[in-house]
């Protein structure tokens, strides 16, 4: 009996000090933050948004102007197929095989390009962001603040998004 007792009196122990840390992890904030809303909402996102689609429309430029190019070669050739000899029809098939693999290294050239200018362009933008949030959490004790993406569920009451694009928009005017 009194085994059992002293059994009970511990797991009742036990139990409240994981009651006890459990209360006090709930009284802790936690909060969470929509990146991709903050870059698409904020002044210093769209900053950013401008310039990379200013250098999408340059290389787009590129890019019409090679297929206009490559275009017109394989009219060409569709127009004289009937009167070249085959070798010479052979010959500019060939020159029309390389124009093509020229117009793909291109665009292959120009997509990882700008995979690199928004790498570039979000590695200016994300530690200011991660500065504004750092300065939220300690201006208002909170304990966590996750990615929203990152979480199973995240309650609209605690979102900081606005609270973040709206000091990142103060701090982005000033510079």
């Amino acid at each position: 009996m009194k085994k059992s007792f002293f059994l009970f009196s511990g797991l009742m122990v036990i139990a409240l000090f994981i009651l006890s840390g459990s209360l006090a992890l709930a009284a802790d904030k936690i909060g969470f933050v929509n990146m991709r809303e903050v870059l698409i909402r904020s002044d210093a996102g769209k900053a950013m948004e401008g310039e990379f689609k200013k250098a999408v429309e340059e290389k787009r430029a590129a890019i019409q102007k090679k297929e206009g190019e490559l275009k017109k070669t394989k009219d060409n050739l569709e127009k004289q197929r009937s009167i070249l000899t085959p070798q010479a029809l052979q010959e500019k098939e060939m020159n029309y095989q390389v124009e093509f693999k020229e117009y793909e290294r291109l665009v292959k050239d120009t997509n990882e390009e700008l995979q690199m200018k928004d790498q570039f362009l979000s590695s200016k933008i994300i530690p200011e962001i991660v500065k504004v949030i750092r300065s939220i959490a300690e201006k208002e004790k909170y304990a966590l603040i996750l990615e929203e993406s990152s979480a199973v569920y995240a309650s609209k009451e605690n979102s900081l998004t606005d609270k973040v694009i709206k000091e990142l928009n103060r701090t982005y005017k000033g510079k």
